[in-house]
């Protein structure tokens, strides 16, 4: 059986992005160098074998094109949830979140990291 082992991003900022992925529930697991000389960082939500793996290249670029892709992670309490990351100051879209969840809307919401990657959020119980 094969098994989906990470994702790799490139990140302008580690330092900012690592913050970011932490807010949103991700724990830093290992940092290193690579052998061209980038600077990784591996992200990982407890509980889970898949991890997201942030690459910083100092001659690099990053430039995310809007609906390029995205990352999807589920969570228990949406309503919750998207509280918690409003009161760390992450914007959550689309506006007036709270209110559609509560009128029984679809419960699926996104955030956007520092380089412009969208983080979508689902209820899963």
């Amino acid at each position: 059986m094969i098994h989906f082992l990470h994702t790799r991003i490139r990140v302008s900022n580690p330092e900012s992005s690592i913050a970011f992925y932490k807010k949103v529930g991700f724990e830093l697991g290992e940092q290193k160098i690579s052998p061209q000389g980038n600077q990784l960082a591996f992200m990982h939500l407890p509980g889970n074998s898949h991890f997201l793996e942030l690459t910083f290249s100092p001659d690099y670029e990053v430039k995310v094109p809007e609906d390029l892709m995205h990352t999807c992670v589920g969570v228990p309490d949406i309503i919750g949830y998207c509280g918690q990351l409003e009161s760390e100051g992450i914007e959550i879209w689309p506006s007036g979140w709270e209110e559609k969840f509560s009128n029984g809307e679809r419960k699926m919401a996104f955030i956007t990291d520092p380089d412009g990657y969208e983080v979508e959020i689902l209820e899963r119980p």
